[in-house]
């Protein structure tokens, strides 16, 4: 049997305690194949915002956008995030599923956007109101950690972070499949290589309706 945990980038070095929980999740499944007769395997999949998602903030600009809103509301113009769309992170799970021996932490290499890129995209020209920071809000996510970075591998869609209490000989098919990452690496939303524009993400809307 195989169990998969959905986390986010939340987890990565939280800030707040919505993140902490995720991260307690992440260990917590981690470590479950240390336990019992191991029939059963225990993996995680950490991604980004899903674009058209309920709640996110793509439907709540877009509900500004249909009502007709004059002013919309921004915390800091500095800020970017990771994106991924349904059927990628549908295509995500089906991977890691497939592909887990146990204790591994799969990860997409996904996309980032500017939240004023984002603005543009869906309620150009609408003023923007500066509120500042919320607490517990961060200007850039992090999807891999320069500590797992140490124990991670480039499958290259992917990233694949190996559980730290297991030796590395049990999963050695990850050397074949790809390669190890420099170990001073972090994958954070401001210094990705993908970035998506105003343009491409209007043409993501329309193609997944939403």
């Amino acid at each position: 049997d195989k169990v998969l945990l959905i986390s986010t980038d939340k987890a990565a070095q939280p800030v707040n305690l919505y993140g902490s929980t995720k991260l307690c999740a992440e260990k917590l499944f981690i470590s479950g194949n240390s336990y019992g007769a191991g029939k059963t395997k225990f993996s995680c999949v950490r991604y980004g915002n899903v674009i058209g998602s309920r709640g996110s903030i793509v439907e709540t600009l877009l509900g500004n956008k249909d009502k007709g809103d004059k002013k919309v509301y921004i915390t800091d113009e500095r800020m970017t995030r990771f994106w991924i769309t349904i059927s990628q992170a549908f295509d995500l799970v089906n991977y890691a599923l497939e592909t887990m021996e146990g204790g591994e932490m799969f990860i997409p290499k996904v996309p980032s956007m500017k939240l004023t890129d984002l603005f543009d995209a869906i309620v150009p020209g609408i003023e923007r109101q500066i509120v500042g920071l919320r607490p517990g809000e961060k200007i850039h996510e992090v999807l891999l950690t320069e500590e797992e970075s140490r124990h991670a591998f480039d499958l290259g869609k992917y990233f694949v972070v190996l559980p730290q209490f297991i030796e590395k000989q049990e999963f050695a098919k990850y050397t074949g499949m790809g390669k190890e990452i420099a170990h001073e690496y972090r994958f954070v939303s401001d210094t990705n290589e993908q970035w998506i524009t105003a343009e491409e993400f209007c043409s993501i809307i329309e193609q997944h309706e939403i």
